[in-house]
């Protein structure tokens, strides 16, 4: 039943490949798996394909006190420059490089530098509330929402923000407890019915990934794309 379902959603894919650019929306909740899902889909076409993290659209609280940065609630559609980011979607597409911000997680301020990035085939974007956002959704050519267990992702919503972003493991459990669970409920969750293909995972779902590449690959254009043998 699952596989059938994976292959009915993807038949629509490969009209999408007659275009110069096509976009793949990856969501789901924090600790879900959503970056692995788009470096797996990427690693599949590293020459034609490029990533873009909502993460880096996180606005500049450099006019707040310290203090009150960490106050924000991250988990909010309110926290992310979601009009920035749809410009640099409708740059990419039109053929035009960008300079993506880079956020720092430890200051919650964008540093000076930017990262340019050039357009590609394949544009994969993933984010929390990528499908919260009726602007956002409407660009996406596929709308892929990965499914986790609350428990998983919590637990690697812990591990993440203590090893990579140096928060205490009391910071982490009030921030979930007080903004990332209720965000969830208000903005992610609902966002799921909007997806093409629910992918559901327990740490890893290699029968939905290989069904998902094995379309893809089937699909692709071998002149505009090149994929890795």
């Amino acid at each position: 039943m699952l596989r059938t379902l994976f292959i009915i959603c993807c038949l629509s894919i490969q009209a999408l490949f007659a275009q110069d650019h096509v976009f793949i929306g990856v969501a789901g909740g924090t600790g879900s798996g959503k970056t692995t899902l788009a470096e797996e889909i990427q690693k599949a076409f590293p020459n034609s394909s490029i990533i873009i993290s909502q993460d880096s659209y996180y606005k500049d609280l450099a006019h707040l006190p310290h203090e009150e940065r960490a106050k924000v609630n991250f988990d909010h559609p309110n926290s992310l420059d979601f009009e920035m980011l749809k410009q640099h979607l409708l740059d990419l597409k039109n053929g035009h490089a960008i300079k993506q911000p880079v956020y720092n997680f430890h200051t919650h301020c964008c540093e000076e530098e930017t990262r340019l990035i050039e357009p590609a085939k394949l544009i994969i974007v993933e984010g929390i509330l990528l499908f919260a956002m009726e602007e956002l959704r409407d660009l996406f050519d596929l709308k892929i929402f990965v499914d986790a267990d609350d428990d998983i992702r919590i637990l690697r919503r812990i591990e993440r923000d203590i090893n990579e972003r140096s928060r205490d493991f009391g910071q982490v459990v009030k921030q979930y407890l007080t903004t990332v669970k209720p965000m969830h409920e208000a903005f992610v969750a609902p966002s799921k019915k909007y997806a093409d293909v629910i992918f559901p995972t327990r740490g890893h779902n290699q029968v939905a990934l290989d069904v998902i590449l094995a379309k893809l690959h089937e699909d692709l254009e071998p002149e505009k794309m090149v994929t890795r043998h």
